[in-house]
C-alpha cells in the first residue's frame, strides 16, 4: 500500500501536464472581410426576443502568428458574394494586401482554419491553396455532400478536388502542439463548428467565436439562431464556451459584433 501511495504521490508530482505559457511572440492581427446587413435579427433567436431589429454586422478575420507558422482564421465574404447582393453585403480589402501591411505573403499562410462552413466565413480560402485546411470533420463531410455549384462548396475547392491538404477535426485540435492556438469543438451552429483559444504572453487568452455568438446581446440570453442545425448542440456548446470564458477569463471576441472587432488594436496593430 505504501508503495502504491508513494507512486500515486510521484504521479500526482511529477507527471502533471504543465500550465500553458503561450510563446513570447504569439501575435493576432484582426481585420473586417466584409460587412453585412441583417435587416431582422429575430432569426438570430429562436424566442424572438430582436424581432424587427436591424444590425450590421462584420465579417471578422484574425491571423495569428506563432513562431511555428502563421493561422488565418476565417477568410470572410467573397467578392462574388459580395456583388450578388451589393445592397446588403460588401466586401473587405483584399486579404492578400492585409498580409502585406504584415510584412507576409500568402505563401506565409501554414494552416487556414475555418470556424465553420458557411460563405461568409470561407469566401477568400481560395487564395491560399496551399495552406492546409482545418475544419471540423463533420463539417467537411457536409461540404463533400453539397451539390457542385454551392458557393459553400466552391468556396473550398482546392481541398475538395486536391492537391491542396485538408485536415479534417474531430474534437478539439492543438495547432501548433504547444496549447498557444487551440481549435475547440462547438458543434451545433453547424455539425462541425469550432471556436479558438488564443493565448498570448502580454495579454492572456483570447476566445474567437466564430459563430457560437453574432453580437453581444444574444450572448447573456443564450439565443439560438433558427437556422442553427442542432438546438440541444448549441445550448451544449454555449455551456462550455461560457465554462471556458470564465475560468481562463478569456477576452472574448465575437467575430460578427463590430464593437468586438473595434476593441482589438487598429490593423496592422497586433495583440500580444
Amino acid at each position: 500500500m505504501r508503495l502504491i501511495a508513494a507512486s500515486l504521490v510521484a504521479l500526482a508530482t511529477t507527471g502533471a501536464a504543465p500550465p500553458v505559457q503561450a510563446p513570447a511572440s504569439v501575435r493576432i492581427a484582426a481585420f473586417e472581410c466584409g460587412r453585412l446587413v441583417q435587416p431582422d435579427l429575430g432569426r438570430f433567436n429562436d424566442t424572438m426576443l430582436f424581432a424587427g431589429e436591424r444590425r450590421e454586422f462584420v465579417a471578422g478575420c484574425f491571423l495569428i502568428r506563432h513562431p511555428k507558422g502563421v493561422l488565418l482564421w476565417d477568410t470572410g465574404l467573397s467578392v462574388e458574394m459580395a456583388a450578388k447582393s451589393p445592397d446588403r453585403m460588401k466586401a473587405g480589402i483584399a486579404i492578400a494586401d492585409r498580409l502585406k501591411a504584415l510584412g507576409l505573403t500568402s505563401a506565409d499562410v501554414k494552416y487556414i482554419g475555418i470556424s465553420h462552413y458557411h460563405a461568409d466565413h470561407t469566401g477568400g480560402a481560395k487564395a491560399f491553396p496551399d495552406a492546409e485546411l482545418l475544419i471540423g470533420a463533420k463539417d467537411w463531410a457536409a461540404v463533400q455532400a453539397m451539390g457542385g455549384d454551392d458557393p459553400q462548396r466552391a468556396a473550398l475547392r482546392p481541398w475538395i478536388d486536391g492537391p491542396a491538404k485538408v485536415t479534417p477535426v474531430a474534437g478539439d485540435r492543438d495547432v501548433f502542439g504547444d496549447g498557444s492556438v487551440m481549435m475547440l469543438t462547438m458543434p451545433g451552429h453547424t455539425p462541425g463548428h469550432s471556436a479558438l483559444l488564443v493565448r498570448t504572453a502580454k495579454n492572456g487568452p483570447v476566445l474567437i467565436s466564430g459563430d457560437e455568438y453574432h453580437f453581444r446581446e444574444n450572448r447573456p440570453v443564450r439565443g439560438v439562431p433558427t437556422f442553427n442545425t442542432s438546438r440541444a448542440e448549441t445550448l451544449a456548446s454555449h455551456d462550455r464556451f461560457e465554462g471556458i470564458a470564465k475560468n481562463l477569463k478569456a477576452r472574448v471576441v465575437i467575430q460578427h459584433d463590430p464593437r468586438d472587432i473595434a476593441a482589438m488594436p487598429a490593423f496592422p496593430k497586433e495583440l500580444d
